[in-house]
């Protein structure tokens, strides 16, 4: 039995599973992730400003005009579809065998797919709020916004989207459901992360199930302490497990 074989059959015998993603899931819709050789933070480094500051929350407060042009420019892309990994989710969800996805991902993909009970850690791009009256906007209202810094049509205030910037805590109930659904977890599948952003990457050590498959394109310091370990392109691999499962 190889390895998406294996993962199969985990996921028959399973009635708990989690999934636990990052970039990686995504790229395979078109969205670069951050930290592998092609990925947005190499691409970036000729740039006056390192990611990190664009993406950190003194910036933004600093510079919204910049934080704006690269965001729209880089990190929102309204037009991709879910990929296989996506689709499977959703399958295992409407199939009562997935409890949780517990993303680290603001693209909404799993959403598009199928899913409702995901646990978004950095957020959404498709949340956007007016710091002063919190009036709600959708990702649309960004991109169709003809100020480089989207404004409030109710009071003219700054909209920033509900993602997690550097300097900034998660929200704490979504921490709390995260940590529930990994802890009554009995099978986990951690997908597409590096597992190096903190505090998300710690979430995992509060599984205590049977199995957990790991499946990156690049080593992990989790490597070791998986059951199964697959390098090969998520999407694809998650559509041959689906194809498995038929």
């Amino acid at each position: 039995m190889n390895a998406i074989e294996q993962l199969a059959a985990w996921i028959k015998e399973s009635s708990r599973i989690v999934f636990f993603g990052g970039a990686g899931t995504s790229t395979e819709s078109g969205i670069p992730d951050f930290r592998s050789a092609a990925g947005l933070y190499q691409t970036e480094q000729h740039s006056p400003y390192p990611p990190e500051e664009l993406l950190s929350r003194h910036f933004f407060d600093q510079h919204a005009d910049i934080f704006y042009d690269f965001y729209r420019g880089k990190m929102l892309h309204p037009d991709a579809e879910p990929n296989g990994c996506h689709r499977l989710l959703a399958r295992l969800e409407k199939e009562s065998k997935l409890t949780a996805v517990v993303t680290q991902n603001i693209d909404g993909l799993h959403q598009k797919a199928g899913s409702s009970n995901v646990l978004e850690l950095h957020g959404s791009v498709h949340r956007n709020a007016c710091m002063d009256c919190k009036q709600f906007y959708s990702l649309q209202y960004i991109m169709d916004s003809k100020d480089i810094v989207p404004r409030c049509a109710s009071c003219g205030g700054v909209v920033k989207p509900d993602v997690v910037l550097y300097e900034e805590e998660l929200d704490q109930a979504t921490l709390y459901h995260s940590i529930d659904a990994l802890s009554s977890a009995d099978l986990l599948l951690v997908g597409g992360t590096s597992l190096t952003v903190y505090p998300a990457a710690q979430l995992i050590t509060y599984f205590q199930g049977k199995h957990t498959v790991l499946l990156n394109a690049t080593p992990t310091a989790y490597d070791r302490q998986a059951d199964v370990l697959i390098t090969e392109p998520i999407g694809a691999v998650m559509q041959e497990v689906d194809r498995l499962l038929a």
